[in-house]
C-alpha cells in the first residue's frame, strides 16, 4: 500500500463580496480518523453538472483568466453582482468541491478497520481532493476488479436514474419521459428501463445522440431539433403511456411542450369534450439547467398538471435507509453493465485548472465527460 503523506492537495473554490471568484489549490493537513472513520486516498472523482455549480457559480468563464501554473495555478472570473445576493451563505468562504469519488483506504479508526485496504466509492462532498477522510457509512466496498475509475461516478448519476424509475411508481405512472436523454446519466436511465421493462421516451437534440441510445436499444427516440418534434413526441406518448417526465434543460420552452404534448396524448381517445381538460395528471420534474433561460410554460394541457424541482438527496430522505441500501447495492452490483461511465479525458487537479481543459469540461457536451484523479503524477 503507498504511504499516506502528512498533507494533500485540496481544490477550492471562493466567491469574493467584491464579485470575484478564486479556484485553486490548497495543501491541507490529511485528518487522523475517528473510531467510525477512514480515510481514502482518491483516485477518481468525475466532474457532474451539479459539481460546477459549485465550482464556478454563476462566473462568466468566458473571460476567466488564469495565472500561475501547475500546482499554485489560480483561475480567476467575475461573478455578476445581481447574482452575488443568492451566493450570501457562501461569501468569502473557500469551499472544497466533488460530490463523488472512488479511491483506496488507507486509514481507519478503530471500528472501521476491516474497509483498510478496500477500493472504496464515496459521497459526500470534497472529493476533489488527494485524500479525504469521511465516515466509513458514506462508503461503499467495490466488487473484486472493480477500478476506482469504475466506480467513482456510483452515486449522483446511478441513484439519480434509478430515483426517477421509482418516482415514477410511486406516484402512480407506467411511464417515463427523459431529457439530455443520451447523455451519461440518459443512457443509464435507458438501460434500467430495458432491464425492468418500463417504457422511456428519450428526448435529444441531435442525429448523433439519437445513435448513441439505438445502439444501447432504445425504442422510442424523438429529436427536439426536428420540425415534426411535437407531432413525434405526441406519437411516442401515446404509445408508451407516459404521463411524468424529468427535465435536464429547464430553460425555454421544452417543460411547456412536455405538458401541451401530454395533453394532446391524452385526450386522443377521448369520449367527451372537457374545457378544463383531460383528468390525467401530468408531471414534469426539473432536475438540471443546461438552459439557463427562463422556463417557459406555454401551450394548452388542461389543469391537471404539475411542474416541480427534483433533487436526489431529498427523495432518498423520504424514501428511508433500507431502500437506500438496496438501491446502493443493486449499484455496485451492476456498475460495469447498467451503471456504467464513460470519459473523454482524466485530468490532475492542476490540470483540472488549465483554460483549455475549463473550457471543454465547462461545456457538459454529452460525450465528454471528465474525470479528475487527484493523485495522478
Amino acid at each position: 500500500m503507498n504511504a499516506i503523506a502528512d498533507t494533500g492537495l485540496e481544490l477550492r473554490s471562493l466567491v469574493k463580496k467584491d464579485g470575484t471568484l478564486e479556484v485553486s489549490l490548497a495543501k491541507v493537513k490529511v485528518p487522523e480518523p475517528t473510531d467510525d472513520q477512514v480515510v481514502v486516498r482518491v483516485e477518481a472523482t468525475p466532474i457532474n453538472p451539479s459539481d460546477l455549480g459549485l465550482l464556478f457559480g454563476p462566473a462568466d468563464m468566458s473571460q476567466a483568466k488564469v495565472t500561475g501554473s501547475g500546482d499554485s495555478a489560480v483561475v480567476t472570473a467575475s461573478v455578476p453582482q445581481q447574482t452575488l445576493g443568492s451566493l450570501a451563505a457562501r461569501l468569502d468562504q473557500s469551499m472544497p468541491v466533488g460530490n463523488e469519488g472512488a479511491g483506496v483506504v488507507v486509514k481507519a479508526g478503530a471500528k472501521a478497520k476491516d474497509l483498510l485496504g478496500k477500493t472504496v466509492s464515496m459521497i459526500g462532498g470534497g472529493m476533489y481532493a488527494q485524500y479525504r477522510c469521511l465516515r466509513a457509512s458514506d462508503c461503499q466496498v467495490l466488487p473484486e476488479g472493480t477500478t476506482a475509475a469504475d466506480g467513482a461516478s456510483w452515486f449522483v448519476n446511478p441513484l439519480t436514474a434509478l430515483a426517477m424509475t421509482e418516482t415514477m411508481r410511486r406516484e402512480g405512472h407506467k411511464a417515463l419521459v427523459h431529457t439530455a436523454a443520451a447523455s451519461n446519466l440518459g443512457q443509464m436511465l435507458q438501460k434500467i428501463c430495458l432491464k425492468d421493462g418500463i417504457e422511456l421516451v428519450n428526448v435529444v437534440r441531435s442525429a448523433e445522440q439519437e445513435k448513441i441510445l439505438r445502439d444501447i436499444g432504445a425504442k422510442h427516440i424523438v429529436n427536439s431539433s426536428s420540425p415534426s418534434f411535437t407531432e413525434d413526441l405526441t406519437k411516442a406518448l401515446a404509445s408508451t403511456g407516459a404521463t411524468i417526465a424529468f427535465d435536464a434543460i429547464r430553460g425555454g420552452k421544452l417543460a411547456g411542450q412536455l405538458l401541451t404534448c401530454m395533453e394532446r396524448a391524452a385526450n386522443l381517445n377521448a369520449k367527451t369534450y372537457s374545457r378544463y381538460g383531460s383528468t390525467v395528471h401530468k408531471q414534469v420534474y426539473i432536475y438540471g439547467r443546461l438552459n439557463t433561460a427562463p422556463t417557459e410554460l406555454s401551450g394548452e394541457f388542461g389543469m391537471a398538471w404539475g411542474v416541480g424541482g427534483f433533487l436526489l438527496t431529498p427523495f432518498l430522505q423520504k424514501i428511508g435507509g433500507a431502500e437506500v441500501a438496496r438501491l446502493r447495492t443493486r449499484v455496485a452490483n451492476e456498475l460495469k453493465t447498467t451503471f456504467a461511465s464513460h470519459y473523454a479525458k482524466v485530468i490532475s487537479l492542476a490540470e483540472a485548472l488549465q483554460a483549455d481543459n475549463i473550457a471543454a469540461y465547462n461545456k457538459r457536451a454529452t460525450g465528454e465527460k471528465y474525470l479528475i484523479n487527484p493523485n495522478k503524477a
